[in-house]
């Protein structure tokens, strides 16, 4: 069976490309691939896939193209079988015990499997730890179709890229890392990704390796934060500014430019258990992976003890204390809430028997509701704090001047009884001073 013809098919436009999960990485590509080629973009949750087809994006991801899109969305999985190339794209999460949760990737493989046409090509760009797309997933599309891979089938591998709110790093100038199951497979592949990456393709020679790319680049980089974390509490307890010395260490060439703060989302906060789990399968336990993990876990209850003492050392008392957090997403101007690590700071703080109230524009209410039992309150709605906590780095925030910031107390409060939790270091230290205000960064 010829597998060298897909890329023709698609380019002719007498073969489909699917897209299966159309999350903060799956809409975006089945978007860009839409502008020249067929697209069918699926996806289980109906209520997205409304969303797309009536014009809307949710993610925030690509906007107004939304509207314009030739992307066939639909929940049905029979139409896969229009498609001869299949992309993968949904979600690998952790469960609580911070193993390996491949319900979602099971499920996709087994429907794939049930719908899956012979002579087609499936990519999976989920991260999962080495091993995971020929061992887990290529038996279950086996399984379900009937079909043998190699033969009536191919498989490859592209770790997804995408930096959920990042309008410069994106999906067509990040290079793509592409491999295949066989050369045959590894080159059409490849020709396929040409059609949008315009920063070109990085082929590696197995599927595995490529499996490893992302969750080693991903580790690497939890690593150098939780560093950077470490380095932060250190400072607190010198009572030295972490972002004055860091700013000194990063006038010299060699530095890496890293800064602390708290590590959520989808793939840094995630990734390295992946690594980690599949290592300790092999009989290695990990001494610097998990051991970063374990500094960035605990950021968000840093956090929330700072806010606690400088609440008590401007005279209040905390539990009768109003304490407002600005942001709940995981990063700035995204309204990307998975494994946000700004809960952290909230579960802290209800240790104290304080409730505090949560704002974020950018965050979605019944999302926060429903995946973390957080009320969100509007901008407009916001009491006057006692102490403020600003989580995130959204624009708005970052604009905001320290009049504007004074006018968020209550206005009984003197300037030096007013509290201010500023995480991102956001604001600069003259400014902060010349306020009068208590305030405290990471």
């Amino acid at each position: 069976m010829e597998f060298n013809s897909i890329y023709q098919g698609l380019i002719s436009g007498t073969e489909k490309l699917a897209i299966v999960g159309l999350g903060y990485v799956g809409m975006p590509i089945a978007v860009e691939f839409a502008k020249h080629i067929k697209v069918i973009g699926f996806d289980i949750n109906e209520k997205r896939v409304n969303e797309y087809t009536n014009g809307i994006d949710a993610t925030n991801e690509v906007g107004e193209a939304i509207k314009d899109t030739t992307v066939e969305f639909t929940s049905d999985p029979t139409r896969l079988k229009e498609a001869k190339f299949i992309v993968v794209a949904v979600p690998t999460p952790v469960n609580e015990d911070n193993t390996p949760d491949l319900c979602p990737i099971k499920g996709a493989a087994c429907t794939v499997g049930q719908n899956i046409a012979a002579g087609s090509i499936v990519v999976f760009e989920s991260t999962v730890y080495p091993g995971v797309t020929e061992d887990i997933c290529v038996p279950i599309i086996e399984k379900e179709s009937g079909l043998r891979c190699g033969v009536e089938w191919k498989i490859g591998y592209s770790p997804e890229r995408i930096n959920p709110g990042d309008r410069i790093h994106t999906l067509t100038t990040i290079r793509k890392v592409v491999s295949g199951m066989d050369e045959e497979s590894a080159r059409e592949i490849k020709k396929v990704y040409d059609i949008v990456i315009k920063a070109g393709t990085f082929p590696v020679s197995n599927i595995k390796t490529a499996e490893a790319v992302k969750v080693v680049e991903n580790s690497q980089r939890d690593i150098n934060i939780a560093f950077m974390n470490e380095i932060a509490i250190i400072c607190d307890k010198l009572k030295i500014d972490t972002d004055e010395v860091l700013a000194g260490m990063n006038t010299k060439w060699n530095a890496l430019g890293f800064k602390p703060g708290l590590v959520g989302g989808h793939c840094i906060g995630v990734d390295p258990y992946y690594l980690t789990n599949i290592s300790e399968k092999l009989g290695y336990h990990s001494k610097i992976i998990l051991n970063g993990r374990q500094i960035n876990d605990s950021i968000g209850a840093f956090v929330a003890d700072a806010a606690i003492k400088e609440m008590i050392e401007a005279g209040m008392a905390p539990k009768k204390a109003t304490v407002v957090i600005f942001g709940l997403t995981f990063k700035e101007n995204c309204p990307d809430t998975r494994n946000s690590k700004v809960v952290d700071i909230i579960d802290r703080l209800k240790e104290y028997e304080i409730n505090p109230i949560v704002t974020d524009s950018w965050a979605d209410a019944e999302v926060a509701k429903y995946e973390y039992g957080i009320e969100l309150i509007t901008w407009g709605n916001v009491p006057k704090a006692d102490c403020v906590i600003i989580a995130v780095g959204h624009n708005e925030y970052r604009s905001m001047s320290m009049m504007q910031i004074k006018e968020l107390f209550k206005e009984e409060l003197k300037d030096e009884e007013k509290v201010l939790i500023d995480v991102k270091s956001l604001y600069r230290m003259d400014e902060l001073k010349a306020s009068a205000m208590r305030f405290w960064r990471l």
